[in-house]
């Protein structure tokens, strides 16, 4: 980075008032002119540090969250580059979706242009932010030079058997007219994006194996420690692994049908009174009585569209039919009927269940529903009296009754030994069982990356070399919305010759991939984005992996996080990287919420500017007196706030220190305009601070050897003592604030009352430690007001730009007092504390503490008969 001699003058163009506009729009065109914010090579020696925000969806417009989310990496960057390190900070756009499919179709536009330009618009949004991104590394899914490495990725996985092609009951977007990942599914049955509600059908359909990887990714969650534990958990619940028993139900038919069932309760296999099979088991139309078939298409249809909870909730309806079939208990022979219900699911397990309602709370709803045999066989000690009613399911451990052989075992126990006899008798077996299920990647739509496999009537799958990359998308497409993938309108396109035979019968895949396969390997790009080779080199990937801080919402927790760790694992695994997991650090930020006004009738959200009073609400239409309350801010509850707004009227830095002060950046921020004034005025008490020091010290923070004579003969060295002592202190509960847990709210309350301390002994300490003082809070104050740090620098005669000078060191001789409070206890019960010299010896304290009035008070005339002495922290006086 070279400086100009034009940064001297930068500061002098400023006004004596503090006028952001001017002064931000200033400095970040310095900033870029001299590239200060490049991504330097790493110096031998010296250690990097990459700091990611997780990159957004082009929409256009940035909201308050992404200012957020920016502001809190870019803090962390920054401070980062002040302690020495080499720093990536890259941005980028995770730019197919629907999204812009859906925008090109009703605006009659074509989507990649439609993505373009809000890009443009959106960089143009982030820079005045002041953030510190090396553009120069800027990556972009959409464009045909990274996709073109995501279908090298999808070719790797497919070469490696993790990528496959089978049909499946799909979860379908009636509405965005696409396939949905189970992940993508709200618990009411609505499609994350869209709000619909989601339908079932049956597609030919594309599949990662990442139930591979579940093992491998459940035992790293052990070693993400940098993870908040929230995450992790969320992530472990997820890959859902149980260890259980297999066992193998036969089917009372004339033919062979065996109805195999994972459970983790083998010892209350003597209670089973019922089997359940998911709607779209493969069986349930071999086994099931011909006379219901026209029942079990009508029961399919109806719970086709759940418009419900949670499927595995307790507390929802169930829905059932007995499908007129029984099978045989392996344990004891017994004859249990068989029946069809939504509460379980054809890709969870093996699609069925043993039902024991005396063990499982849905098991016990659907039997009091449905007027089924509830039959006890786990009860707690002691042995409860036989014929009492069951009013609840006990699912907790026990003695197992009514159990044959095992009746009277410890039902811990009874779980190895059951299933040791099934074993024995090839009935069943141990297993392992995962809710994981395999990545659907594949989408019926225009706008994604498409999927290199070619199709031949001969060859059949033929996966694409490396040479013929990237497929790229076509721009003869007539996007609709409806129907099936628009590829398939594209003859041009979709009709190729076999790379194999020579076939003329051979077409593309026109299925185009999840957008999570495009965010759950950007991060590896960043470290070598202009790559025409590669999609990364491997050195710089040790150089600048893992991610040492990853920023974003919780929201992602399951989709992108769990799916960027398994890409991850997936290259490693393959030799093409060596880290194991993408990210070291993680902190899933909370979310911006402003006021909304929402009418109690009528349920409608009422813009603020309707309403008369603010202090009592009322619909101006209804009358009613509305409920206020703060809600993620949204367009349609009236309550977002434009950042382009805030900037304009309070400026960068403001809307900076506001999103950092207002709450510690893992919990929600309620927006009040009243606490952005408060760090717009802190701002402006630090201007006149630094105002008054150039009034007094002049525009220079060099010392001369009279100044530091001038320290030494101070007029007060008490107050430069006491001064250096705040100043020390501050830096070193700045550093314990960043270092942890990233309590920005703290830090910056440090940075107050820093500004207090040096603006009460400005006037009144020598100017070696004026300049300490001074030049040490601009350093402290750079990361999170880069704009007017920049320009104090200036006004106070600094070298370069504030954004390449260290970070300040404590000095532990100056956190050294001459006092301090010493805590006097009366029977280990602490009564008060007095001002003591450090010098103080063991005996002085003894004597100070017994003629203390504290010690007076609480002993009268009596003497001790036990003084205990903690030297540097407390007396204890024990009557």
């Amino acid at each position: 980075m070279k400086e100009t001699p034009e940064k001297k003058q930068l500061s002098s163009q400023g006004s004596s008032r503090y006028e952001p506009k001017p002064l931000e729009d200033r400095w970040q065109s310095h900033w870029k002119d001299i590239g200060i914010d490049r991504t330097r090579p790493i110096a031998k020696e010296q250690n990097s540090f990459f700091a990611l925000s997780m990159f957004p969806y082009p929409s256009g417009n940035l909201h308050m969250g992404h200012v957020r989310n920016y502001v809190i990496t870019d803090v962390i960057a920054r401070r980062q580059r002040m302690l020495g390190f080499a720093v990536l900070h890259p941005m980028g756009w995770d730019a197919f979706g629907l999204p812009a499919e859906n925008a090109a179709i009703e605006r009659g536009v074509d989507p990649a242009d439609w993505t373009k330009k809000n890009i443009a618009q959106m960089r143009q949004q982030l820079s005045r932010l002041g953030l510190s991104i090396d553009w120069d590394k800027e990556i972009t899914t959409c464009d045909s030079d990274y996709y073109k490495w995501t279908q090298f990725i999808f070719l790797e996985l497919y070469k490696n058997g993790l990528a496959y092609q089978k049909e499946a009951t799909v979860n379908w977007d009636p509405i965005d007219k696409t396939v949905l990942a189970n992940e993508q599914v709200d618990p009411d049955g609505k499609s994350w994006r869209s709000g619909a509600t989601v339908e079932k059908k049956k597609l030919k359909q594309w599949f990662l194996r990442i139930t591979d990887f579940a093992d491998e990714l459940l035992e790293g969650l052990d070693l993400l420690k940098g993870w908040p534990e929230k995450v992790r958990t969320m992530q472990a619940n997820w890959i859902g692994k149980s260890i259980g028993a297999e066992v193998s139900f036969k089917v009372k038919s004339e033919q062979d049908f065996n109805i195999t069932v994972f459970t983790t309760r083998p010892d209350t296999l003597f209670g089973v009174t019922y089997l359940v099979l998911s709607p779209d088991h493969p069986l349930v139309d071999k086994i099931s009585s011909k006379e219901i078939t026209r029942d079990i298409e009508a029961f399919r249809n109806m719970v086709s569209n759940p418009e419900k909870k949670d499927t595995f909730s307790d507390d929802i309806p169930k829905h059932g039919l007995n499908i007129g079939c029984s099978a045989i208990n392996p344990v004891n022979n017994q004859l249990v009927p068989i029946w069809i219900s939504d509460y379980v699911l054809n890709d969870y397990g093996s699609g069925a269940v043993m039902a024991v309602p005396a063990h499982d709370d849905r098991d016990y709803l659907f039997a009091k529903k449905y007027n089924l045999p509830i039959k006890q066989v786990v009860i707690q000690k002691p042995i409860a009296k036989g014929g009492e009613e069951i009013d609840s399911a006990y699912t907790g451990k026990g003695i197992l009754k009514d159990s044959g052989q095992f009746t009277g075992m410890d039902s811990r126990e009874a779980k190895i030994r059951i299933t040791e006899y099934l074993s024995e008798r090839k009935l069943g077996e141990t297993k392992v069982n995962y809710r994981l299920r395999d990545w659907l990647i594949s989408r019926q739509r225009y706008w994604g990356c498409p999927i290199p496999i070619i199709h031949c009537d001969n060859c059949g799958v033929l996966p694409l070399e490396q040479d013929d990359l990237p497929v790229k998308l076509p721009l003869d497409v007539k996007l609709s919305g409806k129907g099936t993938s628009p590829l398939i309108d594209s003859p041009s396109w979709k009709n190729v010759s076999c790379p194999k035979c020579g076939s003329s019968n051979a077409t593309r895949e026109t299925d185009t991939m999840d957008t999570f396969i495009c965010s759950s390997w950007y991060f590896l790009r960043f470290a070598d984005p202009n790559n025409n080779n590669q999609p990364f080199n491997k050195q710089s990937i040790n150089d600048w992996l893992p991610v040492d801080q990853y920023v974003g919402g919780v929201e992602h927790a399951i989709l992108h996080l769990l799916y960027a760790r398994f890409l991850t694992r997936f290259l490693y695994r393959n030799g093409l990287i060596s880290v194991n997991e993408p990210f070291k650090n993680l902190l899933t930020q909370g979310m911006v919420q402003g006021l909304t006004y929402k009418n109690p009738v009528s349920g409608k959200y009422i813009p603020s500017d309707c309403i008369l009073d603010q202090s009592n609400p009322i619909d101006p239409q209804s009358g009613e007196k509305l409920n206020v309350h703060y809600e993620k801010m949204s367009k349609s509850k009236y309550n977002g706030v434009d950042p382009e707004s805030v900037i304009k009227k309070y400026g960068a830095d403001t809307a900076r220190m506001f999103v950092l002060f207002k709450a510690p950046p893992e919990k929600d921020l309620e927006w009040d305009e009243s606490d952005v004034e408060g760090q717009f005025r802190f701002i402006q008490r630090l201007w006149r601070l630094f105002e008054n020091y150039i009034n007094l010290h002049g525009d220079s923070i060099i010392c001369s050897e009279e100044d530091r004579e001038d320290s030494l003969n101070s007029i007060s060295p008490s107050r430069d003592k006491e001064l250096r002592r705040f100043v020390h202190r501050a830096i070193e509960a700045i550093n314990t604030d960043l270092d942890h847990g990233l309590h920005f709210n703290t830090a910056i309350s440090e940075l107050m009352k820093l500004t207090n301390s040096i603006n009460d002994n400005l006037y009144l300490v020598s100017r070696s430690v004026a300049v300490e003082s001074i030049s040490t809070l601009v350093k402290l104050l750079a990361p999170f007001a880069p704009h007017v740090a920049e320009e104090f620098w200036m006004k106070i005669g600094g070298q370069n730009s504030i954004h390449v000078q260290e970070w300040p060191l404590v000095d532990k001789q100056a956190l050294s007092t001459d006092n301090y409070e010493l805590v006097i206890q009366i029977k280990g019960k602490v009564r008060g504390s007095i001002n003591v010299s450090t010098n103080s010896s063991k005996e002085q304290l003894e004597n100070i503490v017994r003629e203390s009035d504290i010690a007076k008070k609480w002993l009268g005339d009596k003497l001790p008969s036990r003084i205990i002495v903690v030297p540097g922290k407390l007396v204890n006086l024990v009557p």
